[in-house]
């Protein structure tokens, strides 16, 4: 599994905008061959986590190659964010609990 860790903090003038197309882009990857989930946090000092699951590499990559995807990153980048963090990582171990 590969996991997508991208850590942002909005310019408040352009947080109605980002939220729209950021569930755009949400519902376009749930249609991605490999992808596997997507959780949004946000901390109380206003940083945004989103944390995003791919089934591997070569499914996350191709998500990040996406014609609207690599437009929405523009946007981001030209009108949204103040900052981000963006991490694309292999994961080593998995454990997990039901009851």
């Amino acid at each position: 599994m590969v996991l997508t860790v991208f850590r942002c903090r909005l310019r408040e003038e352009a947080r109605a905008e980002y939220l729209e197309l950021a569930a755009k882009m949400a519902a376009l990857a749930e249609t991605m061959p490999g992808y596997k989930s997507r959780k949004t946090f946000v901390a109380e000092d206003g940083e945004r986590v989103v944390l995003v699951e791919f089934e591997d590499e070569a499914s996350q990559r191709n998500w990040s190659l996406n014609a609207d995807h690599v437009e929405a990153n523009k946007k981001g980048r030209d009108s949204f964010y103040a900052e981000y963090t963006l991490q694309v990582c292999s994961v080593v171990r998995e454990s997990r609990f039901s009851r």
